[in-house]
């Protein structure tokens, strides 16, 4: 395996400002007009779209909305947080390194590991739009292995 470039993803924090400190109860759907869109880490296609629920992804123990279109392909990468994640809309087939692929469709519930790279493709006609849960503060790197 060779790692080819670490890239963090903490230019996204300035994002979410005023949701990442909401001190009181939400409830929030995808397409919430509350909800402030930004852009992906560098690494990942255009399209890709992500708002923070709730938290301070520079501290850890915060939630996400990650928005992909349909037919998009989510390059090979990995997180240094576990991930606790739901399918909110559309079809997702991800597999982890050394793991049969899963197909995860709404309401499907997924863990994913610490450091375990990991690809995935939005399928069908519909964006898929993902819950995250992130136990330790957010980042995200390219991972390339060597076969």
């Amino acid at each position: 395996m060779k790692l080819k470039r670490i890239i963090p993803v903490i230019f996204i924090l300035s994002l979410f400002s005023f949701i990442a400190q909401a001190q009181n109860s939400i409830a929030l759907t995808a397409k919430s007009k509350m909800l402030e869109w930004g852009e992906c880490p560098p690494f990942m296609p255009a399209g890709c779209q992500i708002a923070v629920l709730q938290g301070d992804p520079s501290r850890g123990n915060f939630d996400v909305f990650f928005k992909v279109p349909p037919n998009y392909d989510i390059p090979n990468h990995y997180h240094t947080s576990p991930e606790r994640m739901v399918l909110v809309s559309g079809e997702l087939h991800v597999t982890y390194q050394g793991e049969k692929t899963s197909v995860m469709k709404v309401g499907t519930y997924a863990y994913g590991p610490a450091e375990k790279p990991h690809v995935a493709t939005c399928k069908g006609g519909d964006p898929c739009v993902i819950f995250i849960a992130f136990e330790d503060p957010l980042d995200a790197f390219p991972f390339e292995s060597v076969e």
